[in-house]
């Protein structure tokens, strides 16, 4: 048996509509032997704290061995993994195509799924209903009165004393005028495919661009029009199912895709790069939904077509079809790339991007921050999600930056957070805010 794998990780479909695959003994079973290989590694205990949870439940049992760790405290572990995927990517040697087949992320995916059928909390469900909440929340005047409780600590305290919402994460606001129905219609552009991307381009604004920022999505519209690219909004949309998937409601995540695949199949069948303006929900059709349905033919064709802002202008650069007619020097740029950025095994194109640009200088901080969509916000997590992102908030310190950037807002906005005091000199921008800064557009 070789000691370790040299091979690039490859992904097994989750065989999620099994019977077995929600069979409590056959999971703990599995939990039991991966966490023994895990145990005898322990490569990971640095990413998070669901690898130093299960650590200590060893080094505390009669045994010193995984055989001598309750069952029942398996799920301590897979209550602090939020599916960043960072060990399966980034340090294990033993997943596939290694005999031993340690896939963390999914084991403790398949194990949420058999917790939520047992049942969850109603802020778990709130949470993870990004577009019912963003529905509500962005109706004018509800939205100010949402974003002026988000910011009262005595309401916040109640928010966490009934739902169990910290007091202390700061939440991204809402806003009632809606990127879905304020974005602007494409110029007449002539469609110039390249040998790398499509020439024209099919956006998927997401729940979080529509409801709370949207001039993210005003951003990538002004810079594919700057850069000559026809695009649209497609007709309709739902949430990508990221938030329903980490929470393990597959149930939801299917009812969420077949609303989604059936329309952005139409756009990939067309010949239309799909852009997604946050990382997860790109991750989530590029890779958890083919791995769900490795067989639908829509599915595939949606991933095959579906690409991250900044891997298509890269891409179109390389085909000579981008503009290079920066005319804004940025500086100094912190840039932290999200963990759903890694996954998606592109390389790191808006680095590259960012680094094109004459009077640019960009510190890239490759680590995972710690908040993960929902988890950070919830009380119980909170203090360890801005413990697993200290390295972070001090590694994008450090240049004294002009602007901190993440392709992942949320992370962005926890990362300012956690910086303190040390982020009042930088702004926080999005890097398609950066992009169009550095274009003068």
């Amino acid at each position: 048996m070789r000691e370790g794998s040299l091979e690039a990780p490859t992904r097994h479909p989750l065989d999620w509509q099994n019977p077995e695959f929600y069979d409590q003994a056959k999971v703990e079973k599995e939990l039991g032997r991966v966490f023994d290989i895990c145990h005898g590694c322990r490569r990971c205990v640095n990413l998070c704290t669901a690898f130093p949870t299960l650590f200590d439940l060893v080094d505390a049992s009669a045994t010193m061995e995984v055989d001598g760790v309750a069952k029942q405290d398996y799920w301590k572990v897979v209550d602090q993994c939020y599916l960043c995927d960072m060990c399966y990517m980034t340090k294990c040697p033993y997943v596939p195509p290694h005999p031993w087949n340690v896939d963390f992320p999914h084991l403790m995916l398949r194990a949420k799924a058999i917790k939520f059928r047992k049942g969850i909390r109603l802020r778990d469900r709130l949470l993870s209903s990004t577009d019912a909440l963003g529905k509500l929340a962005a109706i004018p005047v509800v939205a100010q009165t949402v974003n002026a409780v988000n910011k009262n600590a005595v309401a916040r305290a109640a928010l966490q004393s009934v739902l169990g919402v910290h007091k202390d994460r700061e939440l991204p606001p809402y806003t009632s005028e809606r990127f879905r129905s304020n974005s602007a219609e494409s110029g007449s552009f002539p469609v110039k495919d390249g040998k790398h991307a499509p020439g024209k381009a099919a956006i998927f604004s997401t729940c979080y661009v529509n409801y709370n920022e949207p001039g993210m999505g005003h951003d990538l519209l002004a810079l594919l029009e700057h850069n000559e690219v026809p695009y649209v909004v497609v007709e309709k949309e739902a949430c990508c199912g990221m938030p329903k998937f980490e929470l393990g409601d597959l149930q939801a995540v299917d009812r969420l895709k077949r609303i989604n695949i059936p329309v952005l199949a139409k756009y990939a069948r067309e010949g239309y790069a799909i852009l997604t303006p946050v990382p997860s929900c790109t991750l989530m059709f590029k890779q958890e939904l083919p791995l769900l349905y490795p067989h639908d033919a829509q599915t595939l064709a949606v991933r095959d077509a579906m690409f991250d802002p900044f891997e298509y202008f890269v891409l179109r650069r390389k085909d000579g079809l981008l503009k290079t007619d920066f005319k804004q020097p940025l500086g100094k740029v912190s840039y932290h790339i999200p963990c759903h950025s890694r996954v998606q095994n592109m390389g790191q194109k808006t680095r590259e991007m960012l680094e094109a640009i004459p009077g640019t200088a960009v510190t890239t901080v490759e680590r995972c921050a710690g908040h993960d969509g929902t988890w950070g916000v919830k009380a119980e997590y909170f203090a360890n999600s801005m413990k697993i992102g200290r390295p972070v908030f001090r590694q994008m310190a450090e240049p004294h930056p002009d602007y901190v950037a993440s392709d992942c807002p949320i992370a962005a906005r926890h990362i300012r957070q956690g910086m303190g005091d040390e982020a009042q000199a930088a702004e926080k921008a999005h890097p398609l805010s950066l992009l169009r800064k550095a274009y003068g557009i």
